[in-house]
């Protein structure tokens, strides 16, 4: 099995950019909410966004463990795909009600917040 060094380093790259991006809407959302300017459906939102991140990585962390095989390789733009569909996934379970990390951050984040002034 060969390993393919850039690739690898192209991969983490875009997994680290992608979560980075998330963590930054997912602290502005919250600094919104603390100063009272969004509702609770954009704080389940931000909840969801975040437990979709840590889903994808834990699906993607998965997939890696898989050995490739068969006569030809995947192209970058089947990894690219595979990844963008691993994205989806974990949007879709973190939508259906995922792990609970979302409602529990939600319930937490809540709690903390005040209340919507009118």
């Amino acid at each position: 099995m060969k390993i393919d060094s850039n690739n690898s380093i192209n991969k983490l790259t875009l997994a680290n950019s992608k979560m980075n991006n998330s963590e930054n809407s997912f602290a502005e959302i919250l600094n919104k909410v603390e100063k009272g300017k969004e509702d609770d459906a954009k704080l389940m939102d931000a909840s969801q966004q975040l437990e979709s991140v840590f889903i994808h990585q834990m699906i993607s962390q998965m997939r890696a463990t898989i050995p490739e095989g068969g006569l030809l390789g995947k192209s970058q733009g089947e990894e690219i795909f595979q990844d963008m569909l691993d994205e989806k996934y974990a949007e879709n379970i973190s939508k259906a009600g995922g792990m609970g990390l979302a409602k529990i951050l939600y319930d937490q984040l809540a709690a903390k917040t005040p209340p919507l002034k009118d």
